[in-house]
């Protein structure tokens, strides 16, 4: 006789405990994370590393948001939260802000513009 089968997690909770070590929410800087947040890589993976830290790694070679990220890797926004902490307090990633949406449109500053002119100017 085979062993009785354990039932399966349909809800994927049971890997969301596995893949963040039991944390429901990130700590530290990654604490103000958002979906708009940009991720960019300072370090390529490692071997032995846990497989979401490597995919997060590997993706964000170029800057990409949070959002996306959750969607390339099939993951809540909380349970990669958690991840990226892991990697933000250990300086494999950068998070950066987006821009924000009042400053987008408005084009460069125009008196930083002047002033490298200016500098250019002098040489």
């Amino acid at each position: 006789m085979s062993a009785p089968r354990r039932p399966t997690d349909p809800s994927g909770l049971e890997r969301y405990y596995v893949l963040t070590g039991g944390r429901s929410g990130p700590g530290g800087s990654a604490s103000t994370l958002d979906v708009a947040t940009l991720v960019v890589s300072r370090a390529a993976p490692l071997p032995g590393m846990q497989h979401e830290h490597e995919e997060i790694l590997r993706r964000c070679r170029e800057p990409l948001s949070v959002a996306e990220l959750g969607a390339h890797l099939h993951l809540p926004f909380n349970i990669l939260a958690v991840l990226l902490s892991d990697l933000l307090q250990a300086g494999r990633v950068e998070a950066r802000d987006p821009i924000p949406a009042h400053d987008a449109g408005r084009g460069p500053d125009l008196a930083l513009l002047e002033e490298v002119l200016s500098g250019l100017e002098r040489l």
